[in-house]
């Protein structure tokens, strides 16, 4: 594709070339250039691509450009050719919840019959072909990169989760959604964002861009399920738990091993458990319908479907011991996690072991040490992913949000594999130990850099090591 074409309907300036180069592939990333390349300047967050300009020549590119980050997704979305329309694609955004609904929703649509791709905090997958991710919303030549591929592959779909930030830094901009869903706004990232205010109007973008054609579906139980919809040109769904919308649910029942859910009228038993997920069954629902499916498979898919990894996965062990490892890690999740755990089974001990990462957001440290104390019975405070900052002063910030009585009841232990296994071998007979923070991470950062770390595996290595 010529250089001319790639840059059409962009603000980017070339640099070096003409418009009539020959360009086989784009990159901002200088240690991918290559003959044939088109290497894209712009200035990021911590690095500036300009300064990167000669050793992008050196590598062999043919052609460079001075580009802001709009101008890099409009290229990408240029050079492979506008992918998103050849798709449906179905966005969400929101606090929660977004890795648990696009998972399921591939799932479902797979289990339907269709060829599917996924974009998520967990993996991208192209059809069955799974990629890893280093960001919840990716970068947008590897966006589209994929998208492409997708149509190549013969998906008819692709569900995608949408961050706040990704969203700020114009990651998705160009992207045709068919569908996107708003699930909920809570305390997160303001480390990146600085306010709330912010926070709520970088992911009110996303719906600000929508075409008149796509289906903007919005969770009226969260008060700024409105706002998210203001000036959007998308037509309007809206479902609730509580309130009269255009979809609801209810939950009759609930046990560990699932909940009878109402929707619309129909019930149907689904393997999640929690009020938190009866918002993303019926998120899913609601995203199935207006994609064409019928509600009655609908309904008998989603019945035989199984939560993301890493969300409320429950593990069984020696005394009667529950293992539950959950991705929580803001304030309402949290909290809409020990709610569920405590109304599903009362009568036991509830054991919180979480901690809050480094280098992000602090405010929530002590947020999130008050929700454990009023939720659990007994606290492990420790580490998760601290960074560069020192383990001990992030214990020291969550222990800021604890009562006298609350530390009291609680533990400080900054290695968190020895705080899992504290956790299990002294927890009470009949315990459940919700392991908060990492979920489906398969990895440790800490100053030192980033070291293999399996909540999964630790916890049923000391199953071993009980003897009852």
């Amino acid at each position: 594709m010529k250089l001319g074409q790639i840059l059409e309907n962009t603000s980017a300036t070339i640099l070096h070339g003409t418009p009539g180069t020959e360009i086989s592939s784009i990159c901002s990333d200088s240690r991918k250039a290559c003959p044939g390349a088109l290497f894209i300047a712009v200035k990021g967050n911590a690095l500036d691509g300009h300064d990167y300009i000669d050793a992008a020549l050196k590598a062999g590119a043919d052609a460079e450009v001075d580009a802001d980050r709009l101008a890099l997704a409009l290229i990408a979305d240029n050079f492979y050719g506008h992918p998103s329309s050849d798709l449906r694609l179905v966005g969400i955004t929101g606090t929660n919840g977004k890795t648990t609904t696009v998972t399921l929703l591939y799932h479902l649509f797979k289990n339907l019959g269709y060829e599917c791709g996924l974009l998520s905090t967990i993996a991208n997958y192209v059809g069955d072909r799974r990629f890893e991710t280093a960001n919840t919303t990716s970068d947008p030549i590897t966006i589209n990169s994929l998208l492409s591929e997708m149509v190549a592959a013969g998906c008819e779909y692709c569900f995608m989760e949408v961050s706040s930030i990704g969203l700020e830094q114009e990651r998705v901009a160009g992207l045709k959604f068919a569908v996107a869903l708003f699930s909920n706004l809570t305390h997160d990232h303001l480390d990146y964002h600085g306010t709330f205010a912010e926070y709520l109007r970088c992911k009110k973008l996303f719906f600000d861009h929508l075409d008149k054609d796509a289906v903007a579906i919005i969770n009226t139980d969260d008060r700024n399920g409105s706002v998210m919809v203001q000036n959007c040109a998308a037509r309007k769904v809206t479902y609730s738990c509580r309130s009269i919308a255009d979809h609801s649910a209810r939950i009759m029942e609930e046990s560990m091993e699932g909940m009878l859910l109402r929707i619309d009228g129909q019930e149907v038993w689904t393997r999640l458990i929690g009020e938190h997920n009866a918002y993303n069954i019926l998120a899913i629902y609601c995203a199935a319908v207006e994609l064409g499916a019928t509600t009655e498979e609908v309904l008998l898919g989603i019945s035989k479907l199984e939560s993301a990894p890493g969300r409320l996965e429950s593990l069984r062990g020696p005394r009667d011991l529950t293992v539950v490892i959950d991705y929580a890690h803001t304030p309402d999740a949290m909290a809409n996690v020990l709610k569920t755990l405590r109304e599903i089974e009362p009568s036991r001990t509830l054991v919180c072991l979480f901690g809050c990462g480094g280098d992000r957001d602090k405010t929530k440290r002590p947020e999130m040490a008050a929700i454990a104390e009023q939720g659990a019975d007994r606290l492990i405070i420790t580490s998760d992913n601290s960074r560069t900052e020192d383990p001990q002063a992030i214990l020291n910030d969550i222990r800021a949000g604890l009562s006298p009585a609350g530390v009291g009841r609680s533990l400080f232990i900054t290695d968190r594999r020895e705080a899992i296994r504290t956790a299990i071998l002294t927890s009470p007979a009949g315990s459940t130990i919700l392991l908060a923070g990492k979920g489906h991470e398969n990895y440790q950062i800490d100053a030192t850099g980033k070291h293999p770390f399996v909540e999964k595996d630790i916890v049923l290595e000391t199953f071993k090591t009980i003897t009852d």
